[in-house]
């Protein structure tokens, strides 16, 4: 059986929104919303949600905050994945990295391909492990955050999705990092 068995407990992750923006606020920041409405209803718990400018600097520092805080689980961000001189964020994120997670750019672009056809290429979404926390990397768009979210990683955050999730990974992910030090 592969998809949601009904018949287990569901566990809610905390997960923290970083929306990549030069002019968005919080009112304006329809993606960023998008994702804290999705969510909440999925049963999960927005840790924190927040903008930051098109800086490789600033993303860095801000995801570094968040994989240091037990308090949350995944990080999922948005904006800054395409192929422009501002678009910073695989640069900013994957020296955070300790494991990439190679699928989720696969499937994601094959879920986007469904959506925006070969505009997909233009789209430089990553995934990773960082100090034991998730970190997803969307594209900016509501649709591309709606795909990624919806199709992908809220069925890797259910604790019931079969044969796997990423939830049940969380409690392993440091084992080896514990060891080295």
């Amino acid at each position: 059986m592969h998809g949601i068995n009904e018949s287990l407990d569901f566990q809610p992750v905390r997960i923290a929104i970083l929306v990549m923006s030069d002019t968005r606020t919080l009112d304006t920041d329809t993606s960023g919303k998008v994702l804290a409405d999705r969510i909440e209803d999925a049963g999960h718990v927005v840790a924190d949600r927040k903008i930051v400018p098109d800086d490789k600097a600033a993303i860095r520092a801000q995801v570094s905050t968040w994989i240091a805080d037990p308090d949350v689980d995944v990080v999922i961000t948005s904006g800054g994945t395409g192929l422009t001189g501002r678009d910073v964020t695989p640069e900013a994120i994957t020296p955070l990295f300790d494991k990439v997670i190679d699928g989720f750019s696969v499937i994601f672009h094959q879920v986007s391909y469904q959506s925006v056809g070969l505009s997909t290429l233009q789209s430089r979404a990553i995934a990773g492990v960082a100090s034991g926390t998730f970190v997803f990397c969307l594209p900016g768009s509501n649709g591309a955050v709606k795909d990624g979210w919806d199709k992908v990683i809220s069925l890797q955050l259910d604790s019931r999705h079969k044969p796997c999730n990423l939830v049940e990974l969380m409690p392993r992910l440091m084992e080896h990092m514990e060891h080295d030090h």
